[in-house]
């Protein structure tokens, strides 16, 4: 079984930044991909960022240009900078690993912007 530990949430106001951290139970190269969801109140939860095992990335529309995904592979870490952070971008955000065909999730963090 594999736990996903994430840290690094909590309240800023507009334009503030967070590094939200996700650390792993074992290797992070074992994983196809790694990631980070959000659910606000009331909507479902949806794909923020995303980091392939190649390195690659991709991420919602919404967050391109202020959300950064990254990895330390020698800490089985994953982090989720996240800059000029808007009142649209609170929620819970949650870790994931993905190693086919099983998908694993973190407990989730906090995420609130607001003045």
């Amino acid at each position: 079984q594999v736990q996903l530990v994430e840290s690094g949430g909590g309240l800023v106001q507009p334009g503030g930044s967070l590094r939200l951290s996700c650390v792993a139970s074992r290797s992070i190269f074992t994983f196809n991909a790694m990631g980070w969801y959000r659910q606000a109140p009331g909507k479902q939860r949806e794909l923020v960022a995303r980091i392939f095992a190649d390195g690659g990335t991709n991420c919602t529309d919404s967050v391109k240009g202020r959300f950064t995904i990254a990895r330390d592979n020698a800490k089985n870490t994953v982090y989720l900078q996240m800059n000029n952070l808007k009142p649209e971008d609170t929620a819970v955000y949650y870790c994931n690993a993905l190693q086919f065909p099983s998908m694993y999730w973190g407990q989730g963090t906090q995420v609130t912007v607001s003045s």
